[in-house]
């Protein structure tokens, strides 16, 4: 007989890593999320309802909303030329907004964020940017989103408390109260505001972690090399953030991209809920919509934020739904249809800006890096660090050819945090 061998702590751990990758269990989140979904539709829903109120929405407001949703790309693309720029690597805004795109696109179809690594490699083989500071500005630019949504849905709520709208006017979503709904918008714009203020502080602070960290690793033996590298690369990470925000110009500018981006993706929002409503100033006075379309989009992108569904299906309408129902008082078929019309409009937007990139760039937005032989380290949804060599980047050259045959700025970038 053969005898079984004993299974360690160890191998069980990568067992259950393996059996429930990020891959996996993304997939497993969006299945129980569109699950959840459809029993409450089937609960407390008229899908018919639903399906008529997408079919008689207005084409020529939801054409108008798609124009305004393709102009916050390049919004995109020149903001992040401006994260890079803070970090002395400059690159030209169509460029980046093909990479953006592709991204994009990458974390639309691909689990667990996979498109952030697509971005910094593309960084890495088209513009010699090591992935320490291109994984750094991944996290700036996400930062910066979360400072923004927040804003905006701060501002948002306030005007609604202002004008004394009740949150109990509204309809239940299935289970959750208007109430409820509100509360939690003002919670998670509130935690993510907090957060992000924070970050900007600590970076813009005169202490250096790097070298206590690099001390405490070495203190550790000659045997935590692989630890050593990951702390080298997490120091690389913070010292590129820094730079940002370390730079006030540089600060407010990002900041101020970021804000325009978000408004034009609430105004196509407010448009493609007009479109559901009679008209800009139908069923809907249009500053109660403006308020509404702007706390209803950043809720529903903080959402998306818990990387529970695959591109934050689910998650988006549910919140959008239950913001616009208890702002306004319209059938949730309504409010339910339009977060379907707004985040497909949205998403397709996004897939064919990505398909016309990845050929302009000659890649695939769903393949992963090859043919340097240096694996693209992974990105977490928080912009986290990176597992991957810091040294990296040490061997780039100072310049390295565009597209046009330019040369791009491309220096080893700042190493004390």
């Amino acid at each position: 007989m053969r005898r079984s061998t004993p299974v360690t702590g160890t191998d069980l751990g990568d067992r259950l890593r393996a059996g429930f990758s990020r891959e996996r269990l993304t997939a497993l989140g969006t299945l129980v999320v569109l699950g959840l979904g459809a029993a409450v539709l089937a609960r407390g829903l008229d899908a018919d309802a639903v399906v008529a109120a997408v079919t008689s929405a207005d084409p020529a407001l939801l054409t108008v909303a798609l124009g305004i949703y393709l102009l916050s790309w390049p919004v995109r693309g020149r903001r992040y030329g401006d994260v890079l720029a803070a970090m002395d690597r400059r690159c030209r805004t169509g460029f980046l907004t093909a990479t953006v795109f592709a991204s994009q696109t990458a974390n639309l179809v691909v689990p667990a964020r996979a498109g952030d690594g697509v971005r910094a490699y593309l960084l890495k083989d088209r513009r010699d940017v090591p992935y320490p500071p291109g994984v750094a500005s991944l996290a700036v630019e996400r930062a910066f989103d979360l400072v923004a949504i927040g804003a905006l849905g701060g501002v948002a709520l306030a005007f609604l408390l202002l004008t004394g709208r009740s949150p109990e006017s509204g309809e239940s979503v299935g289970t959750v109260a208007p109430s409820t709904a509100l509360a939690a918008a003002a919670g998670i714009a509130a935690v993510a505001g907090v957060l992000s203020v924070a970050t900007v502080a600590v970076a813009r602070s005169d202490r250096r972690f790097g070298p206590g960290l690099r001390a405490r690793v070495a203190g550790l033996g000659p045997d935590r090399s692989r630890l050593a590298r990951v702390v080298d690369a997490a120091v690389r990470f913070g010292a590129s953030v820094r730079v940002v925000a370390a730079d006030p110009r540089r600060l407010g500018a990002v900041f101020l991209w970021s804000v325009l981006i978000w408004a034009l993706d609430v105004l196509t929002a407010v448009l493609v809920l007009a479109a559901l409503t009679g008209g800009v100033g139908g069923a809907v006075p249009t500053p109660t919509l403006l308020v509404v379309g702007t706390l209803a989009v950043s809720v529903g992108n903080l959402a998306k934020v818990l990387p529970l569904s695959q591109g934050g299906i689910g998650l988006y309408e549910a919140a959008f739904t239950g913001l616009v129902v208890s702002a306004t008082g319209l059938p949730v078929e309504t409010a339910l249809a339009a977060a379907i019309l707004d985040h497909a409009l949205k998403n397709a937007v996004t897939l064919a800006g990505g398909g016309v990139a990845a050929l302009a760039l000659g890649v695939s937005p769903t393949a992963g890096p090859a043919g340097d032989g240096e694996s693209t380290p992974p990105v977490q949804a928080d912009g986290g660090s990176v597992a991957g060599d810091a040294g990296a980047g040490d061997a780039a050259g100072d310049t390295a050819p565009n597209a046009a045959g330019e040369s791009e700025s491309s220096h080893s970038g700042p190493s004390d945090f």
